[in-house]
């Protein structure tokens, strides 16, 4: 644990550095496009902040590979350069697309083709799923399969990018819950150590996000854009791809003699990084029947998705962040404490992270659609100045 420690301080040591020099930078060069119409923040602000997060994050795992605690990380060199390769692709591709708005149909192709190199080149894919005995071997399957995870992952968390600290705040919280049951997974399925790819690079988020969110917090001085949130996006979707492939078919059986499903500990991986972004995914389904139902790209930007709507009814940028906060720590908290229950000679943990999660989404829906006290006065008003746009 003392290394994991270590590693989140130094990437976020790292981060925050090299944030600073990103904005600093970015000022001086005026690297930074100017306020276009659908833009909702009054002042131009720079973009580049997944440069920062990126490059604290390579360094850090670059740093990793003399420590003989990593060794088991570095033992299949190919897949952390396949997932450093893929990383860099899509943000330089993120840069482009912040300074310049690249057509969407070369983001998306830069998304499967990042993807598919760490599915193809890095070896890392979701090879079978326990479902029912039905079990996912035939190796173009099992890549497509990959590929279409981590797309839908990357764009969930790229959707969510709208408001100040957003991003940051959901990942670092749902990368702390994913670390500790990957931590856990490892002491209940007997490995041999607690070093694994998955809990490393859910380290490295997390360092990455508390390096990065004291310039992002509202008022933000610089945000992520896409280059950021994508790279976000591809590296959870990955953690969760890695632990997935180490799942032993001994460990999941459809119920225990308490009657809980074991499928649970199998799929948290898969479920994690989705559930967590629940909302916005069905805030985008909706966006998409919206545009195309209008006759336009579904990738068009508007201002109706969920954190707009929410800041039309009342609630400040702040508000509406910690409300999304709440929804990522209930969410994620839930799922973990139904994994431990799984594993407890008690039922009753089980079902309590059951009523955690039914009460705790109650709570964050009620928060998230009931109207502000200050909904009157924000019909009358412009959008916050520090609302970050959202071009997705």
């Amino acid at each position: 644990m003392k290394q994991y420690i270590f590693t989140i301080i130094l990437t976020a040591a790292l981060t925050f550095v090299l944030t600073w020099v990103v904005w600093r930078l970015s000022l001086r060069y005026k690297l930074y496009p100017g306020i276009r119409e659908r833009d909702v923040h009054k002042n131009p602000t720079p973009r580049l902040g997944g440069v920062a997060m990126f490059l604290g994050v390579a360094t850090a795992v670059l740093l990793s590979a003399p420590n003989p605690f990593f060794s088991l990380i570095w033992a299949q060199p190919e897949r952390v350069w396949a997932i450093l390769g893929a990383t860099l692709l899509i943000v330089v591709v993120g840069v482009l697309d912040d300074l310049w708005d690249l057509d969407w149909l070369i983001k998306l192709g830069a998304q499967f083709l990042a993807a598919g190199i760490i599915a193809w080149f890095g070896g890392l894919q979701i090879y079978a799923l326990p479902i029912g005995g039905i079990t996912v071997w035939s190796s173009w399957v099992s890549v497509t399969l990959t590929v279409f995870a981590i797309v839908v992952v990357m764009n969930a968390v790229n959707f969510i990018d709208g408001l100040d600290g957003l991003v940051a705040g959901v990942c670092l919280i749902a990368n702390v819950v994913f670390f500790a049951y990957s931590y856990l997974f490892s002491r209940d399925t007997g490995a041999s150590t607690y070093f694994n790819l998955a809990s490393f690079i859910a380290a490295v988020l997390i360092g990455a996000c508390i390096g990065f969110l004291p310039l992002n917090w509202s008022p933000a001085k610089l945000f992520m854009g896409d280059s950021g949130a994508l790279m976000l996006g591809l590296l959870m979707a990955t953690s969760a791809i890695a632990i997935t492939g180490n799942i032993p078919p001994a460990l999941v059986d459809d119920n225990d003699s308490f009657g809980r499903s074991q499928l649970l500990g199998a799929f948290i991986p898969i479920l994690l990084p989705i559930v967590v972004v629940l909302l916005p995914l069905l805030d985008f389904g909706l966006a998409v029947i919206r545009r195309v139902g209008a006759g336009k790209s579904p990738f068009s930007p508007d201002r109706k998705h969920l954190h707009h709507r929410m800041l039309d009814m009342g609630h400040s940028d702040r508000d509406a962040v910690l409300i999304f906060y709440a929804w990522t720590a209930v969410v994620s908290l839930a799922f973990l404490l139904m994994y431990i229950g799984t594993q407890s000679d008690w039922p009753g943990e089980y079902l309590i992270g059951v009523a955690f999660g039914v009460v705790g989404v109650a709570i964050c829906l009620v928060l998230t659609f009931l109207p502000s006290r200050r909904r009157a006065a924000s019909d009358l008003l412009p959008a916050p100045p520090h609302v970050q746009e959202d071009a997705r």
